[in-house]
């Protein structure tokens, strides 16, 4: 099976990490890693393994669309507002690792074959992509839940500056994302960076409130829930509940990375590109099947 070009634009922890998943896959290669600062850690990490590089970020896939059919855009969310109609007039697949809310929201074990109909994906945040299967879960046996609150909390040491820089955007975005998977009416989101040494694991604790909820149901369906999902995060586990207790429904989940860039803490890192890795196969199988037939 001949491998698809991807290209990577941002060179932080997110894209750093996604390169060597990239490279570690049987159906996807890099053609591009491009970022503004061609100091970066990044950049000298992507050359050590023989990866064509470039300061000139997306300037480098418009001088030279070739280089890749997918585009991994591990920006900012402004900086993709601006690659967003860019990379749409070069009809490449986009996935979106920031939380701008342009593209069609994906969390592949919910809509990933309907994602792949888009041309721009968003993968919403980590924290999205750990706690809004939990929340669709619970919705699915209590449709009727009237409010979710989700609180994620990292180690300060696995947010890069990109994260920082999305904080309003990342609680807005995850929030919204609950919103429109589940269709709760009301949603909370919160983002906690703890600076404890050593450095803590990825948590995300899932509140709803729900009166007189069926345990038994909700439970089977957040452990079937959880067991779709580590076929693509093998780090994401939960390790509370369901429990109830005052009218609230509470399910902790913890995501362990699998130590590629970042020390095992930085699950947030894991969640996000492993569910881009996922989709961009997706496509890149559609794609290749399409050609043959």
């Amino acid at each position: 099976m001949r491998k698809v070009k991807v290209g990577i634009i941002g060179t932080g922890n997110i894209g750093t990490d996604l390169l060597i998943k990239v490279q570690r896959s049987k159906i996807l290669e890099c053609g591009i890693f491009s970022g503004r600062n061609i100091e970066s850690k990044g950049i000298k990490f992507a050359q050590n393994m023989g990866v064509t590089t470039s300061c000139e970020s997306i300037e480098f896939i418009r001088k030279d669309s070739s280089c890749c059919e997918i585009v991994f855009d591990a920006t900012s969310a402004k900086v993709h507002l601006y690659n967003a109609p860019i990379l749409k007039q070069l009809g490449k697949f986009t996935i979106d690792l920031t939380p701008s809310q342009i593209g069609k929201m994906c969390v592949p074990v919910i809509n990933l074959k309907e994602c792949l109909n888009y041309d721009n994906v968003n993968l919403i945040t980590c924290g999205g992509q750990a706690v809004t299967p939990i929340a669709y879960a619970i919705m699915h046996v209590h449709p009727e839940t009237e409010y979710i609150e989700v609180v994620a909390s990292i180690s300060s040491k696995s947010a890069g500056s990109g994260t920082r820089a999305n904080i309003d955007e990342y609680t807005q975005t995850t929030k919204d994302a609950i919103i429109t998977f589940t269709g709760v009416r009301k949603a909370k989101a919160i983002i906690v960076l703890n600076p404890a040494e050593p450095p803590m694991l990825m948590h995300n604790t899932i509140y709803a409130k729900i009166e007189n909820p069926r345990m038994e149901e909700i439970a089977t369906q957040i452990m079937a829930m959880a067991k779709k999902i580590q076929k693509y995060v093998p780090g994401y586990k939960i390790v509370l509940g369901p429990v109830f207790e005052n009218n609230r429904v509470t399910t902790m989940v913890e995501v362990i990375g699998l130590g590629d860039f970042l020390p095992k803490y930085s699950g947030n890192l894991d969640i996000i590109t492993c569910a881009a890795v996922n989709v961009a196969e997706a496509f890149a199988k559609k794609k290749i099947l399409k050609i043959r037939s």
